[in-house]
């Protein structure tokens, strides 16, 4: 048999959608693993998970119960869709005897009878089914049994030494509802996961999973968003963008607009940011939306991420300017998916757009920052996401293009609830501003890095005939102001432009 120290570079997959990638591979085998964490945070679904993987690779499994009983577990499996016929499961818990009073000991403390009475038990099971892969759920009981913490350690100590020497893989679940929370298995165990719950003052709570300590293995620190679903865990990982770096050239994308890509300096480099601004109803959504359409009209697959207008009104509104979006949704090359802030966690999003990119999106729209805000629990990160974000859809080549919202109408006083906007390399600015009682549109490009690009502030409008960039505005001056002054001719007829 394979002694303790020996060294083995197997890895276990845990049967978890992203944890093995958390863990840089998954589980070193023959090792002793802690998964914490409160009642509710998903312990058992990912301990299940765990064995049902074994049981697929036609691995020997193990479940041992020391609190639930095999009826509650298989009812567990059950809800998720799952088969629990190959798995072994031991019931190691007191029954209704020791309900009876004449069954209390009075001279001797637990931990002399129970505690060893306990562990044989768990031994007789280990020899008899002989398990590559093991669950004990749970040390809190192991821990009331103890009498001291010196026994409890020497105890969870002695039952290390014994699972690896058999080269079983083993999980300990703690549920933290021992009278005393110390960290005796922490230092015992080879790996550390502890899941997470936070309440949210609105919407669905947020589970999140660390890494507390894994030795000799360079896992993904930090904090993991994971969802509970049917079917198990779904963990995201935590985007880090160092760790998806390429290098090419970078080509420029047209809008399909002439006078749009004049403007724009050509068109939009690959690896880029644009965060288009403005006011409600200017018309960014329609303009990400040219791009977009321009995009798959030369074959290019794009990914869209709506936050707060539906997808189907966002694709009736976009067939009524002439840009059909329902041709390219049909072959492939158009995928748009409505968020819900609510229920959504940063890792999910951030997981749902590495998707995209995977899958080939070369255009990458994000509408609304605002929503994006909403989806982030703690507003201080929104901007730490948001880089990393960037960063990753750069370095891959894709045009990223940000829906910015800004509070107001006209004048210089319009604010947005995150700036973003020395993130973004390329800044459209659209505005309203006021002109012989009618309220007309302006486009202007505020900052460009892959190109040059006009300085002038032109006209825009978006109605039946779709979109379209007039002329510079030149005889104005104050139009960012949305009061500006005519220096032109007597008469101005900005509707015949």
């Amino acid at each position: 048999m394979e002694e303790q120290n020996s060294v083995t570079t197997d890895f276990l997959s845990t049967g978890v959608p992203g944890l093995d990638d958390i863990l840089s591979g998954g589980l070193t085998s023959d090792r002793l693993y802690l998964v914490e964490g409160e009642p509710g945070t998903g312990k058992t679904t990912l301990a299940l998970q765990f064995l049902l993987e074994g049981e697929r690779r036609g691995e020997s499994t193990l479940y041992i119960t020391l609190a639930e009983t095999s009826v509650e577990l298989r009812s567990v499996a059950a809800s998720h869709g799952w088969d629990m016929d190959g798995i072994h499961i031991e019931e190691i818990i007191p029954d209704e005897k020791a309900l009876n009073p004449d069954q209390q000991y009075t001279i001797f403390h637990p931990s002399e009878i129970e505690l060893g009475s306990t562990t044989q038990r768990i031994l007789a099971a280990v020899d008899r089914h002989q398990p590559r892969r093991l669950v004990l759920d749970s040390l809190s009981e192991l821990q009331l049994l103890a009498e001291s913490p010196l026994r409890y350690r020497r105890q969870v100590l002695a039952l290390k030494q014994y699972l690896s020497s058999r080269s079983c893989t083993s999980i300990l679940l703690d549920d933290r509802t021992a009278l005393s929370t110390d960290l005796q298995v922490r230092s015992v165990a080879h790996a550390v996961l502890t899941l997470e719950l936070a309440d949210q003052a609105y919407g669905a709570e947020r589970r999140r999973l660390r890494v507390v300590k894994y030795r000799g293995v360079a896992f993904r620190g930090g904090a993991h968003d994971y969802k509970i679903v049917k079917g198990g865990l779904q963990v995201y990982p935590r985007l880090v963008a160092a760790h998806s770096r390429e290098n090419g050239p970078r080509r420029q994308l047209s809008s399909g607009m002439p006078t749009l890509d004049s403007l724009i300096g050509g068109g939009l480099e690959e690896g880029m940011s644009t965060l288009i601004s403005g006011p409600s109803g200017t018309g960014k959504s329609s303009l990400a939306a040219q791009f977009v359409h321009a995009a798959t009209l030369r074959g290019e697959p794009c990914a869209m991420f709506l936050f707060e207008e539906a997808r189907n009104n966002m694709l009736n509104r976009c067939t009524n300017l002439g840009l059909n979006l329902h041709d390219a949704i049909r072959d492939g090359l158009l995928t748009v998916q409505q968020i819900d802030p609510a229920e959504l966690s940063p890792g999910e999003f951030s997981t749902a757009v590495t998707a995209a990119v995977e899958r080939g999106a070369r255009v990458v729209v994000i509408d609304s920052l605002n929503g994006y805000l909403n989806a982030v629990p703690d507003e201080r990160f929104l901007i730490i996401y948001l880089h990393e974000l960037l960063t990753y859809l750069g370095q891959r080549g894709v045009v990223s293009i940000l829906v910015g919202v800004q509070q107001g109408i006209l004048g210089t006083g319009m604010s947005s609830s995150v700036d973003a906007s020395y993130l973004a390399d390329n800044i459209i600015m659209l505005r309203y501003f006021e002109c012989d009682g009618d309220v007309q549109q302006a486009i202007s490009v505020f900052k460009k890095r892959g190109s040059s690009h006009e300085r002038s502030i032109r006209r825009f409008s978006v109605g039946t005939g779709g979109l379209r960039v007039g002329p510079i505005l030149k005889d104005f001056h104050g139009v960012l102001t949305g009061v500006p002054t005519y220096h032109g001719p007597a008469t101005a007829d900005l509707a015949n432009d």
